[in-house]
């Protein structure tokens, strides 16, 4: 009787072991990417001057009248000014903050589409830490202050060159600002000049661009900057 009693309770404390649900893991530190936005928390920005006319070669440029349509001859345009993170990453979409209307017809000079102002000031301007007011006035000071190389102001041909020529170009035009801390980004498999990327300290000083910047850079040994039209 005692063998039968035992080996029944042999069988009900394996059948428990089976079923007894695993221990739990030790919580993980959360990935750097996806730390919180918040409003003003940030390490630098980055600045980026789209090439018109490559844009407005693109499908979205020619459905774009007020940068693309007739007689619209931009060059660098500001594309953005860019709150970003030191190691790797951005904050993104801070706030529900509105724009002020009254601020897009005068950004039109250097940023010529209403759609992109409200864009930039949802997803990047609100994690400034400014109002919108604010935010386009100093991404307009350093739009501002970035020389445009003299080869690069206006070409009426084609230019076949190499991004790394470029950075430097720019780096002598801006001697304040390292050739490091320029970024030539190429677009249509990585043969046609889309943008340059600049970046700048949070009180709009140069400073070396990091890693994940630099990275974003053309890959080809030549990119072609498409003229005005």
């Amino acid at each position: 009787m005692k063998r039968v009693l035992a080996a029944a309770l042999l069988m009900v404390s394996c059948r428990e072991a089976v079923v007894a649900p695993p221990p739990k893991q030790a919580a993980t530190a959360e990935p750097e990417a996806r730390r919180t936005s918040a409003p003003g928390k940030f390490d630098f920005y980055v600045l980026a001057l789209s090439w018109s006319p490559g844009f407005c070669a693109s499908p979205a440029g020619r459905n774009d009248d007020r940068q693309c349509g007739p007689g619209r001859t931009f060059a660098f345009v500001l594309h953005g000014l860019w709150p970003q993170y030191e190691e790797r990453g951005w904050p993104q979409n801070c706030s529900t903050e509105s724009l002020d209307a009254s601020l897009i017809e005068p950004m039109m000079k250097t940023m010529p589409s209403p759609k992109l102002i409200r864009h930039e000031w949802a997803k990047h301007g609100t994690c400034s830490g400014l109002t919108s007011r604010e935010y386009f006035e100093e991404a307009a000071e350093a739009f501002a202050k970035i020389r445009i190389p003299d080869a690069y102001q206006g070409p009426k041909r084609q230019i076949t060159i190499k991004p790394a020529q470029m950075k430097r170009d720019f780096a002598a035009a801006n001697p304040s600002i390292p050739e490091d801390g320029f970024s030539v980004v190429c677009s249509g498999n990585g043969r046609f000049l889309q943008e340059v990327r600049v970046c700048l300290t949070k009180d709009l000083k140069g400073r070396p661009c990091n890693r994940e910047v630099q990275r974003g850079g053309c890959r080809s040994a030549q990119a072609i900057m498409q003229p005005l039209r």
